[in-house]
């Protein structure tokens, strides 16, 4: 299972893999595929960097969803930091796509505008993904849009199609609606 994320604390070139043997969550130990760590850290955009991954949320709040469905797997986790959307494919591809291999991308939407703006943001991005267009992702559209252009990108050679399970925003579920955080969930077949 690969899972990337953008880096919000720690700036770096390229993508971090962490040196870990395990992660921890309160569901219990997750061992990391020490392999294919190996085997994409002879990439030049992939180095092993665990201050990357020391505060990084956005992938450890992914962990405890995936032990509930998964139960037991290993993780290859990768924090995405100054790349380019071919660059994360490349990762992706060498990663060996098989059925047995998820890759998720944890990346929110839009950040702090109002209601409606957000759902507009929102709705373009979407629109982006469903259609496996990384060059309509803005900087302002999603903070994980680098990894997201790359799975946009693989998706396209791989004649995979995207859907949209849903899109809303932290207005719909938990606070006021002047200031949005915008989500969406999607699935590439």
């Amino acid at each position: 299972m690969v899972l990337l994320c953008p880096s919000h604390r720690v700036p770096l070139p390229g993508l971090a893999a962490s040196s870990a043997e395990c992660f921890a969550t309160p569901l219990g130990e997750i061992p990391l595929d020490r392999p294919m760590i190996e085997r994409l850290s002879r990439l030049p955009q992939v180095k092993i960097m665990d201050e990357a991954h020391m505060m990084e949320h956005s992938l450890e709040v992914q962990l405890p969803f995936l032990q509930s469905i998964l139960r037991e797997f290993k993780l290859v986790p990768l924090v995405v930091g100054d790349a380019t959307a071919d660059e994360v494919c490349e990762v992706l591809e060498r990663a060996g796509l098989d059925e047995a291999t998820l890759i998720v991308i944890s990346s929110d939407l839009s950040h702090y505008h109002d209601y409606a703006t957000a759902q507009r943001m929102d709705r373009h991005t979407s629109a982006a993904i469903e259609h496996l267009e990384p060059g309509k992702l803005g900087y302002d559209d999603a903070c994980g849009r680098i990894p997201v252009s790359g799975m946009l990108k693989l998706a396209r050679k791989l004649g995979l199609k995207a859907e949209t399970v849903d899109l809303r925003n932290s207005g719909d579920t938990a606070g006021p609606r002047d200031q949005v955080v915008g989500y969406g969930a999607y699935v590439f077949r």
